[in-house]
């Protein structure tokens, strides 16, 4: 009897759009995304924190456009991402023709607030013209007075209405290719919106929980509202907002991805949370492994267990395990399989050996698959 059906997400089916050269909805991988919190107009620090968030992974990154030096130097960080730049636009419309000028891929905006429909045109004229996309932002803080006074707060109700308010705008125009996000703060209300909103239209969404705090709380509450709407199947691109430094972002949304099986991207590591029957210190172990394997792009499962309770059951499930072991001997185990044996001194310089060793056949045999124009073998992994 398979065991797969329970672990399946039916994905809602989207029309897809293109952010640069990256496909965001239709059956395209979810993407994520991260923002620069550098000051804009100082490019040489804005493009440092791209090159970090390209470096951790990010596929789209996301810069604020407040003024003219901002779009000014958008040119500049444009230039040198090798990721697509979103242009954050609030309010001033000409922000928003200088940034599809500039070079980016996506404008980030709220169609109802830059002005006159005369305004609208001019901005869906120059994003088509610079082959940009847009993404409809609503957010549950800056809602419309009008709603605001007629539903008495922000509700999953104003916020589906004031995206499709903005979705006609452009559609009146003939524009369609654009994302959209009705982020909030609490996590029911966003949740809720989302869901409306995806049973509304087929546009792409872009999810995420917006201001949610700090690393642990953000996390937390991200990992609530954003588990809760993948699982769904909804979401097509996100970001994780958080106070921290934006890299977490990253790393936080891929482990999202990774732990709903949507997205496979680097080591995932499995590990006990320790207990008096641990043979060697585990929770050291797997931080510095952890750490020591961050360079990683290459999907992989090492199992990290304390004891042999629950540590050769899980390396039946993983590439590389680790079992703990008495007189400080432990097991190491190879696609499941016992495969020898190892001493306390040297574990994590031993287990990225191992890892290291396996990307390189992985890269390898894709490599002679491209030049031989035949398919990879399948590689084992814990997704399996």
């Amino acid at each position: 009897m398979s065991i797969r059906p329970y672990r399946e997400i039916q994905r809602r089916r989207s029309r897809q759009i293109m952010v640069g050269d990256v496909p965001v909805g239709g059956d395209s991988p979810i993407t994520v995304q991260s923002m620069t919190n550098t000051l804009t107009s100082d490019a040489a620090a804005t493009i440092r924190q791209v090159r970090a968030l390209e470096e951790a992974g990010a596929d789209i990154v996301r810069v604020s456009c407040p003024d003219e030096d901002s779009t000014r130097a958008l040119r500049e960080i444009a230039r040198a991402a090798e990721v697509p730049i979103v242009a954050d636009i609030h309010f001033h419309y000409r922000r928003a023709i200088e940034a599809a000028e500039a070079g980016a891929a996506c404008l980030r905006l709220n169609p109802g607030n830059i002005g006159s429909r005369d305004r609208v045109r001019e901005v869906i004229k120059a994003a088509r013209d610079h082959g940009c996309s847009m993404r409809i932002g609503v957010n549950g803080g800056s809602l419309e007075k009008e709603l605001l006074e007629r539903y008495g707060e922000p509700c999953p109700e104003a916020l589906v209405e004031s995206a499709l308010n903005s979705v006609k705008l452009l559609e009146d125009e003939g524009f369609h290719e654009f994302k959209i996000s009705v982020k909030a703060s609490d996590v029911f209300l966003a949740v809720a919106a989302y869901q409306g909103l995806a049973e509304a239209c087929d546009y792409p969404l872009h999810i995420g929980i917006t201001e949610a705090g700090g690393l642990r709380t953000g996390t937390v509450k991200s990992s609530i509202g954003l588990g809760n709407l993948l699982w769904a199947g909804i979401g097509d691109t996100l970001r994780v907002s958080l106070s921290a430094d934006p890299v977490e972002e990253v790393r936080v949304g891929f482990e999202l991805l990774k732990g709903l099986g949507l997205r496979h991207r680097g080591v995932n590591v499995i590990s006990c949370p320790s207990c008096a029957r641990q043979q060697f210190d585990v929770i050291n172990t797997v931080q510095v492994l952890e750490e020591r394997l961050a360079h990683i792009t290459t999907p992989l499962t090492i199992s990290v267990i304390g004891c042999v309770v629950n540590g050769p059951g899980e390396a039946l499930m993983t590439d590389i395990g680790l079992t703990g072991g008495g007189r400080g001997t432990h097991q190491v185990y190879v696609a499941g399989l016992p495969d020898h044996r190892l001493k306390d001194a040297g574990i994590v310089d031993h287990l990225v050996a191992m890892v290291e060793h396996k990307v390189a056949e992985i890269e390898a045999a894709e490599a002679a698959a491209t030049a031989t124009g035949q398919a990879a073998v399948p590689q084992r992994s814990a997704a399996e």
